[in-house]
């Protein structure tokens, strides 16, 4: 990528930096982000309605965001300009959009700085132009308000649920940026593959006013400390994963997953149907104290047919957490009271620490303990045939779940906690109940049964033989 004004200066003998800095007032130089800005990180001129910068972590994209706000915001004519801050949580807009060492409130100068008013989660600029703070958790919270532009940040990262009318937070953005000749949306986000930017991109390619902008963590090396930058090439530089999060590529499918976005996009849903009176929690516990996993919590419903190869299932919600048992029996007993939906959790490594946890905060919730006598590997191919006759639907995009399931593979990396809880819910309804569990049968003249997938070795190789399957 291109230097900055001040890059080139750098670059320069001393004489000529004299020379050059000495016509440049200092005060004026700093607050300048036109002399600081590297080319990619400066909005693209013409006419565009969303502005898409895609780049590594560390790149400079919540400074170039927050320099384009407090510009535009600086439009003289009183109170027109509205914008709208969002990002995945309340928490995250606060931290990171408006007073992060890169937000809205620490790139302006004192003297155009906006009122912050955080009880009404608005800005307000000397000349009446207002900023509002949104949620993408939330998306009913951007139905109604209007706005001239908006910022998203890490909008690939958003839980893309849909609202009663099926519009995700990022719809409600971008039908509310309607005011003005010229309403326009900033995007700034390390890429994922998610089916959010891969529509944008594709809009980006038919020529629809969508602009975008590349970079990596290596375009900003000038601002980060060489130390950092050791670290992270020396743990991440030549793997995947560095070239998703440092250098801002999208990556395809990997190969040796057992899902892919292809495969979970086909079968993709918005509302959940009627007659789905089944519901279950996957619970994958973390049964340390201080525990380096998360406690994979996953809730499905399904269709009740009495033959399980009929069922169809929806994934309706990813609540994993990280914490420890008191933690995450908390947050399971939530979602069993909010889904009125009984629990189906390994107890391999908790034993009975697992039911004991949960019930001692409601003894009400039912626990169905699962014990895996198979790797994982062998537990989740069922559910993923499931997927692949198209009969597992997720409701909306639940972004970190299907990050997980797209990207392990099996016999490497971490446990993979939240795939882990998918396959006990999926398994309890559509592959074999758990002891007690209000379910179908799979008869022996089931599609699902002659179908089963074969043993699969640690690698992912196939191996002779059918796989035995009894049904109970």
């Amino acid at each position: 990528m291109g230097q900055s004004f001040m890059e080139k200066i750098a670059l320069l003998s001393p004489e000529e930096k004299a020379a050059i800095l000495s016509d440049l007032d200092p005060e004026i130089l700093l607050w300048d982000w036109h002399s600081w800005a590297r080319p990619e990180q400066q909005a693209p001129e013409g006419d565009w309605n969303i502005w898409i910068y895609l780049a590594g972590r560390g790149a400079g994209k919540t400074r170039a965001a927050a320099e384009w706000v407090r510009e535009t915001a600086k439009y003289t004519n009183t109170g027109q300009r509205r914008f709208a801050l969002v990002a995945r949580t309340a928490a995250d807009v606060r931290d990171v959009l408006v007073e992060g060492e890169s937000g809205i409130m620490n790139v302006t100068p004192p003297s155009e700085r906006p009122l912050y008013e955080p009880s009404k989660r608005r800005l307000t600029w000397p000349n009446g132009n207002t900023a509002t703070c949104f949620t993408a958790d939330e998306p009913d919270s951007l139905r109604g308000p209007q706005f001239t532009h908006a910022w998203g940040d890490e909008v690939a990262a958003w839980r893309q649920t849909p609202d009663a009318a099926g519009m995700t937070a990022f719809d409600n953005l971008r039908v509310g940026t309607r005011l003005g000749a010229n309403p326009q949306i900033m995007i700034t986000t390390t890429p994922k593959r998610v089916p959010l930017l891969y529509s944008l991109l594709e809009e980006e390619k038919k020529g629809k006013k969508v602009v975008v902008t590349r970079g990596s963590t290596m375009d900003n090396s000038g601002n980060l400390s060489s130390a950092y930058l050791d670290t992270i090439l020396g743990v991440y530089e030549g793997t995947r994963l560095a070239k998703q999060e440092l250098y801002g590529e999208m990556l395809d499918s990997i190969e040796g997953a057992l899902w892919t976005i292809e495969m979970i996009s086909k079968a993709r849903q918005n509302v959940l149907p009627p007659h789905t009176p089944l519901r279950v929690i996957g619970v994958d516990p973390s049964v340390a104290e201080n525990p380096r996993d998360s406690c994979g919590i996953v809730v499905v419903a399904s269709t009740a047919d009495r033959d399980l190869y009929k069922r169809h299932a929806w994934v309706l919600e990813d609540a994993t957490i990280h914490g420890s048992p008191e933690v995450w029996a908390n947050k399971v007993v939530e979602m069993a009271r909010r889904w009125g939906a009984p629990v189906v959790a390994e107890v391999n490594q908790g034993g009975a620490l697992v039911t004991n946890a949960i019930n001692a905060i409601d003894p009400n919730v039912k626990v169905f303990e699962v014990h895996s006598k198979h790797g994982k590997q062998l537990r989740a191919e069922p559910v993923v045939l499931a997927y692949e006759q198209e009969r597992v639907h997720h409701i909306g995009y639940i972004a970190e779940l299907e990050d997980q399931m797209t990207a392990w593979i099996p016999g490497e990396g971490k446990s993979p906690d939240r795939v882990d809880a998918l396959v006990h819910a999926l398994t309890a309804l559509l592959i074999k109940p758990p002891k007690g569990f209000i379910g179908g049968k799979l008869t022996a003249k089931s599609p699902a049964a002659r179908r089963l997938p074969s043993f699969r070795g640690g690698m992912g190789g196939r191996s002779g033989g059918s796989r035995v399957f009894k049904a109970n």
